[in-house]
């Protein structure tokens, strides 16, 4: 909870990898990909890394961005200028000033946390700099006086006992969405539609989505330079994109656990399941009261869903816990639509917002319960050009 309106200034960080010049492709869905090997850590893939050593590429960039948010940068802010017309990642790893000032602040953050927190991560890059360069030095009296203001992107939670339980909260949604009969008889999509991110500059580019219940899905888009794939099988999650540092990212932590609870939101039976604790409260999105049901498991990242006076599900708000701090990635849902032949409302736009950058989808058209080979949600197997 903050005071006054100096809440989180988010910044879209400039993507860290849009140099990388090795374009992929998808083989044939219908060869299998091998073992899943251990995710690479970061100094495997990346040059003199020195602090973030022993995290794997995903945190790594998560981290990143979490240098992005805190100080209000994009990546040209620290590295060295050559980033722009370089054709390999090593202008990454040009020593800077600033690259070696955030080295020093990320081994006193570390020295604080195990110091006086017991090697709790209760200090992070965001905790003094605020999306600010420079950490404010001088009392605000705008801040102490000023009215209240609820953070969503705090992964604490303060729930509100006056809240409808989360049980009435889910059977809302589920009758918005058509009743629950009718959910349980829908067990896959097959969607088309567009994307647009900064893989593709931006631009609305054909997409695909493949889904099969209780939790696999799979998003495919054709941009400019290749082709991005997200994926989920249940069990392991990918993300294959043309200027990826490695052709596919291994997600890990709480963006494997994001990406299954993503591909949940299209069988929304699963969801109330997926969590062994629901608390309730009250939010607010552009002005309008919503009720918030916040999902907690033991040994997973937490949850935050964010419903409508209508039941329908709008925001939807998660978390990966990285060497530098919690990162949100935040899902936000409108235009819902019915599915043709089983009588159930989904979303057809969807935007995709985390600290390193932004997805807009918009669906066209949407069959349900349409055969998919479990081979679609396998790990992408990229063929370099």
């Amino acid at each position: 909870m903050r005071r006054g309106g100096a809440g989180v200034v988010h910044y879209l960080m400039a993507a860290l990898v849009v140099l990388y010049l090795c374009g992929v492709s998808v083989v044939s869905a219908a060869r299998q990909a091998p073992p899943e090997p251990s995710p690479e850590m970061s100094e495997n893939v990346f040059k003199d890394i020195q602090v973030l050593k022993g995290i794997p590429v995903d945190e790594f960039l998560d981290a990143m961005g979490m240098f992005a948010n805190a100080l209000g940068y994009d990546c040209v802010s620290c590295h060295s200028p050559e980033i722009a017309n370089a054709s390999t990642f090593d202008a990454f790893a040009i020593p800077t000033p600033l690259i070696q000032r955030a080295r020093q602040m990320v081994v006193m953050m570390n020295t604080i946390n195990r110091t006086y927190f017991g090697g709790e991560q209760r200090v992070t890059c965001f905790t003094c700099h605020t999306s600010d360069n420079r950490p404010d030095v001088v009392a605000s009296l705008d801040l102490q006086y000023g009215p209240l203001v609820d953070d969503p992107y705090e992964i604490e939670f303060f729930p509100a006992f006056i809240a409808p339980p989360a049980e009435e909260i889910f059977a809302a949604y589920y009758e918005a969405l058509g009743g629950a009969d009718r959910l349980a008889d829908v067990t896959s999509y097959v969607a088309t539609g567009t994307y647009a991110g900064y893989d593709t500059g931006q631009q609305d580019v054909p997409m695909q989505i493949f889904a099969k219940a209780p939790n696999k899905r799979s998003i495919v888009a054709q941009g400019p330079e290749g082709l991005s794939v997200w994926t989920t099988d249940g069990i392991g999650a990918w993300k294959m994109q043309p200027n990826t540092p490695i052709p596919v990212v291994p997600m890990t932590g709480g963006n494997l656990v994001g990406a299954r609870t993503d591909a949940r939101i299209l069988f929304p039976l699963g969801i109330e399941e997926a969590y062994t604790e629901w608390q309730v409260g009250f939010g607010e999105i552009d002005g309008r009261q919503v009720n918030i049901a916040y999902g907690t498991k033991e040994g997973e990242t937490p949850l935050a869903l964010y419903f409508e006076e209508s039941g329908f599900l709008t925001r939807l708000i998660r978390w990966n816990i990285t060497a530098v701090g919690p990162v949100p990635t935040q899902l936000d849902f409108t235009d819902y639509r019915e599915v043709p032949g089983v009588g159930v409302q989904m979303p057809f736009s969807w935007t995709i917002t985390w600290t390193g950058g932004e997805v807009r989808i918009a669906l066209a058209n949407v069959q349900a319960n349409v055969p998919i080979d479990d081979a679609r949600f396998a790990r992408p197997v990229p063929a370099r050009q």
